[in-house]
């Protein structure tokens, strides 16, 4: 009998504290899949701590696991976009290193795989020792994400998740460069199925997905799937234009037909002063949001390679 393939990718950035843990526990998992031949890429991604040098004592003693080193540190999202680039396999699970997704349920998401989703999500209901800014800051990004017409995401979605070979293979067309992986693969389709969890608690490290780095994330996520932005500038463009008429239609008929009859005083300096205030206030808006686009267009316009592999040990 052949087995199926399945590979598990999983991005590290200075977890040297905790691979060794997440190694033995996701070994266990997989010990107990008799039925597939499963091959693990950890993805360093210029950490500055001794994971590399932890990731090769496991890939020592261990050789389903596959270490794939970047020359620095290119972001989680680019390097686990590395990993599905490099990973074979049938299937393929995305799963952090810090030991926060629950690796118990990696059965449970290939059987659904098996069942026909294309796709299995991990959908996260709660994070322990999540702050309440961070609550608050998930909650309204999903919110405004709907808001923005931006349908496709699931709330609470994560990294965490299974994906068919044929998903991955349009997945590594896609060139952008500032991307969002589970963004990107919601936004192919197929079919999709979830299953919900809750974090585990960090057992080592800190978190090194800063709040600026999460605010980044939100930013590039509101600009790279919609052109609502645009439009609301837009929108908002037309109202200024029409207020700013209408005002100075009303301030004409006051001051000059009905002889400040309001004895509201209004100078012809004044009148000239607010149609520019609101002409420069229009013009800057415009340009604000434009700016985003045209600084987006120019990163793709460079081409530059999406990561830089500095050494593997693929045989």
């Amino acid at each position: 009998m052949i087995k199926k393939k399945i590979s598990v990718v999983s991005p590290v950035y200075n977890e040297s504290l905790g691979l060794t843990h997440f190694h033995s526990e996701i070994s266990k998992i997989i010990d107990s899949l008799k039925s597939y031949s499963v091959k693990i890429y950890f993805i360093d991604d210029g950490s500055t701590d001794d994971s590399l040098i932890k990731l090769k004592n496991i890939a020592s003693v261990d050789s389903r696991v596959e270490i794939v080193s970047l020359a620095r540190n290119f972001g989680k999202e680019i390097a686990t976009t590395a990993g599905l680039h490099i990973a074979e396999g049938d299937a393929i699970i995305i799963i952090d290193s810090d030991s926060q997704h629950p690796v118990e349920l990696i059965p449970e998401f290939i059987k659904r795989w098996e069942e026909g989703s294309d796709v299995v999500i991990g959908v996260r209901t709660e994070n322990q020792k999540e702050g309440l800014l961070k609550k608050i800051g998930s909650s309204l990004f999903y919110s405004l994400l709907n808001k923005i017409g931006v349908k496709n995401i699931i709330k609470g979605s994560t990294d965490f998740r299974i994906i068919d070979r044929s998903v991955v293979m349009e997945f590594n067309k896609l060139t952008e460069h500032s991307r969002i992986t589970r963004a990107l693969i919601d936004w192919l389709g197929y079919s999709r199925s979830t299953i919900e969890f809750k974090a585990n608690p960090r057992i080592h490290g800190q978190a090194t997905y800063s709040t600026k780095k999460l605010f980044q994330l939100a930013f590039d996520s509101f600009i790279s799937l919609s052109f609502t932005p645009l439009y609301f500038v837009g929108y908002i463009g037309m109202i200024i234009m029409l207020l700013s008429s209408l005002m100075a239609i009303l301030m004409l008929i006051e001051k000059y037909i009905l002889s400040d009859f309001l004895s509201l005083n209004f100078s012809g300096t004044a009148i000239l002063a607010l149609l520019i205030i609101f002409l420069v206030g229009i013009i800057l808006s415009c340009q604000g949001i434009l700016s985003l686009y045209i600084a987006r267009i120019y990163t793709e316009v460079q081409n530059r390679p999406l990561y830089i592999i500095k050494k593997s040990s693929r045989k």
